[in-house]
């Protein structure tokens, strides 16, 4: 199985270190204070919007936020079980060499169960992304644009074009995405798709 990583606990650390209460932080990320507690419980999941706006709140990116501790000459393979999970437990990104010094892009493997959707909210971030479809169906919109792909379909565009992601199948879907520079380490608004740090650029 692949590394859940603890993100209640990570999150409670960084705040301390910050010297910042949960009210405090929650006043800055916009989110209510029952929000920052019960996710630092790991009692809920936040979405990945969620966690981008309270990490922002205390100038944290995501990619220092979910790094691990690889030394300075990683190995170049990652097994499965070696792979990080950030996804919500229902959404699932296994995001590779999550604690790489200096990546310089995302590389993911994602899964869609039947209804999952990336959030109403569309997504917006700088670089660019790609993807190729493994399994299932996905349909994906960009700047209005709404196309449903199946396995060995592709996609690539301009992340800053607002984009979602759903699967409207009763069949999972699974896709093996990149995107540059990688969203994960953008300190910036945006991300990559997917809503529920239950998973991409």
């Amino acid at each position: 199985m692949s590394e859940v990583f603890d993100v209640g606990t990570q999150l409670r650390l960084l705040r301390q270190e910050r010297d910042i209460s949960q009210r405090e932080l929650a006043k800055r990320a916009g989110v209510t204070n029952s929000s920052i507690s019960l996710i630092e419980q790991n009692s809920v999941s936040p979405s990945v919007s969620s966690l981008k706006k309270i990490l922002d709140a205390m100038s944290v990116s995501i990619s220092a936020f979910f790094s691990g501790g690889e030394d300075n000459h990683p190995s170049p393979f990652y097994r499965a079980s070696q792979l990080t999970e950030i996804g919500d437990g229902k959404l699932s990104w296994r995001l590779v060499a999550a604690g790489r010094p200096d990546r310089r892009m995302s590389v993911l493997h994602e899964r869609y169960p039947p209804g999952a959707d990336s959030g109403a909210e569309m997504l917006e971030h700088d670089g660019e992304e790609g993807g190729v479809v493994v399994a299932g169906e996905i349909e994906i919109t960009v700047n209005g644009e709404v196309a449903t792909l199946g396995a060995g379909d592709a996609y690539y565009f301009d992340s800053r074009l607002p984009h979602r992601f759903r699967n409207t199948s009763d069949v999972a879907a699974v896709i093996v995405s990149a995107n540059t520079p990688p969203s994960f380490s953008d300190g910036g608004a945006g991300l990559h798709h997917g809503q529920a740090i239950s998973d991409k650029s």
